[in-house]
């Protein structure tokens, strides 16, 4: 019977463990596909429900009215709110869920 009982607690307590494990952030390269006619020099992404958008992630980087890659560090989940800025000032914000899709279109 202890045998059984000390089974049974050293599964439970592995289960445990592997439920209380979060899953590793990992990077998400999104390729940004402008079709708009001008060039994008600011884009952002947060989770949704996130008060901040934190950093630029084109850095110095101009995405010109054809498509490049952008990095995501360190996802968390796949619905992100995206802003993205251009250089004649217009704004532009929407939602993607970045793991479904590898790309994003700005039209």
């Amino acid at each position: 019977m202890n045998l059984r009982f000390d089974l049974r607690a050293a599964l439970l307590a592995i289960a445990a463990g592997l439920v209380a494990v979060p899953a590793m952030a990992e990077d998400v390269t999104l390729t940004i596909e402008n079709m708009s006619g001008a060039d994008l020099t600011e884009f952002y992404a947060s989770p949704v429900g996130t008060e901040s958008w934190g950093a630029n992630l084109l850095g110095a980087m101009i995405v010109a009215a054809s498509n490049g890659p952008v990095t995501i560090a360190g996802t968390q989940g796949c619905a992100y709110d995206l802003r993205m800025v251009f250089t004649d000032g217009d704004v532009l914000e929407d939602s993607a869920d970045i793991c479904a899709n590898a790309s994003y279109t700005i039209q």
